[in-house]
């Protein structure tokens, strides 16, 4: 009993210096990238060893993971079921937490780094970083089939590069805008995904349209 009392009471202290942990690496790896940020310079970060890091976390692989999981949630930490809503819903959340990220550059930075080095052969996150994309694709997707579902739409061929290209347009104006901050993240990420949405629930003529050279042949 009172083996399980001493645990019982240390449970919080321990979470808490996770929580210290993972916020030392999201900014090593955001200022470093996952590559170069090495587990010494966390510790550090934090008053622990590098052997007190990989007691909490087991290996470096793991303790990056957790950290684009520990990122992950802070997008939904607000959220009554931690979720991502659906329908319009789903867009003005995307929106919300554009604005959010306009507050926190450093959980930005993070991300914007470890995604881009993800692309790489054999870096741990990559099938992190695949799942997601595929994921919100599908999540975003499906939104968009509600809301026509609702609104009697019947011809949405574009809803594919509507999804693709809405996170597109989320993380590029992060990269934009972490490298010049008189880009106004939210208000620019708000009106791009407003036409992206528009575009696709109330299509018309593209003023762009370019002549498939293919088909031409």
């Amino acid at each position: 009993m009172s083996t399980q009392r001493r645990r019982t009471g240390t449970r919080p202290e321990t979470q808490a210096r996770r929580q210290s942990i993972l916020k030392a690496a999201t900014e090593v790896f955001g200022n470093k990238g996952y590559a170069n940020g090495t587990l010494a310079e966390i510790a550090d970060q934090v008053g622990m060893t590098h052997a007190g890091i990989l007691h909490h976390f087991g290996s470096k692989d793991h303790l990056l993971l957790e950290v684009l999981t520990y990122r992950d949630q802070t997008d939904v930490e607000h959220l009554t079921e931690r979720h991502i809503p659906g329908g319009l819903d789903l867009f003005r959340h995307l929106v919300r937490t554009a604005f959010a990220n306009a507050k926190r550059a450093g959980i930005v930075q993070a991300f914007v780094v470890l995604s881009g080095e993800s692309v790489t052969d054999e870096h741990p996150a990559r099938d992190y970083f695949m799942r997601r994309y595929s994921t919100l694709r599908a999540e975003i997707t499906e939104a968009f089939e509600q809301v026509c579902r609702e609104r009697g739409i019947t011809d949405a061929g574009s809803i594919r590069y509507a999804s693709a290209g809405i996170l597109a347009v989320m993380d590029g104006l992060q990269v934009q805008w972490l490298l010049d901050p008189r880009v106004e993240l939210a208000e620019a990420t708000e009106f791009a995904i407003e036409a992206i949405v528009s575009a696709v629930l109330n299509p018309t003529p593209s003023p762009l349209a370019v002549e498939d050279e293919t088909a031409v042949r």
